[in-house]
């Protein structure tokens, strides 16, 4: 028989210690914000997790309606939400949870969103190049005529692929803010070039110093895709590719950058006239 409360208790585990890998912010916030000041809302995140960015953008005012797969992530979402309420009443109100698979997504009384948001390498967890070009589909989509989609994905350099051959290495050793339990997370990646694939694994290890530990391990599978493919995906799902940049201050991608950041428009009226 499935143990369905130990199968909940990993995944909500899981979602906490995400945000313990987030303690260093990726500082890519003010981006989505500036982005947000210049087409406005309502704003679509697909793959919001624990909504970092999400509540960020309804601080600031915005509408936006926050989709994730994973229950126990919008848990968390939910709780951030009631927690910045407490302080700031009006922003409860403007998030809207839904708990679905961003491919195939279609929300009611689309296209509207004059903003879609696929951070932080979720399109990586797309594990397929059908998969990946249904998310891009799914913004496009959504997106009124004018409206523009944002994409960040992580560009791994030759060297660091050739060191993913399944060796564990320390990541970090951290306090987990909420638990105040010692965090100790080790990982394991390995490479396979001829699917463009890459296997990791986390081990994630917490309790008090000296005392026991208890152990929890997330699995995930990357399909990694360069700048071209992507404006090429992009473009498939009928956007006009408009920037395609290697940080977060939308400088243009150069060799050994280690992302990319490609903003979009989708086809019709004419948003604002600069993104930049």
């Amino acid at each position: 028989m499935t143990d369905l409360r130990g199968e909940a208790d990993t995944a909500t585990a899981l979602a906490r210690l995400y945000d313990v890998d987030l303690i260093d912010d990726p500082g890519d916030i003010d981006l989505y914000l500036a982005l947000a000041a210049r087409t406005g809302g309502p704003i679509l995140e697909l793959a919001a997790g624990s909504g970092r960015i999400a509540v960020a953008l309804a601080r600031a005012g915005y509408e936006v309606t926050a989709v994730d797969i994973d229950p126990a992530m919008l848990t968390r979402l939910g709780r951030r939400l009631a927690e910045t309420a407490t302080a700031e009443p009006e922003v409860a109100g403007r998030v809207h949870l839904v708990e679905r698979d961003l491919v195939g997504l279609d929300l009611p009384d689309s296209p509207r969103f004059r903003l879609a948001v696929l951070a932080l390498n979720s399109i990586l967890l797309l594990d397929s190049r059908e998969k990946q070009r249904a998310g891009l589909e799914t913004m496009a989509r959504h997106l009124a005529p004018g409206g523009v989609a944002v994409v960040d994905a992580w560009l791994p350099a030759a060297h660091e692929l050739a060191r993913y051959d399944g060796r564990l290495s320390l990541e970090y050793v951290r306090t987990d803010p909420e638990t105040d339990l010692l965090v100790t997370k080790t990982a394991s990646a390995e490479h396979e070039p001829t699917r463009g694939h890459i296997e990791l694994t986390a081990i994630y290890e917490e309790g008090v110093q000296g005392g026991p530990v208890r152990r929890w391990i997330r699995q995930d599978r990357l399909r990694l895709l360069g700048p071209d493919e992507l404006s090429e995906m992009a473009e498939d799902a009928g956007l006009i590719v408009e920037v395609l940049a290697g940080s977060y201050d939308l400088e243009p991608l150069v060799n050994h950058d280690e992302r990319v950041i490609l903003i979009a428009r989708r086809r019709g009226r004419t948003g604002p006239a600069s993104l930049l």
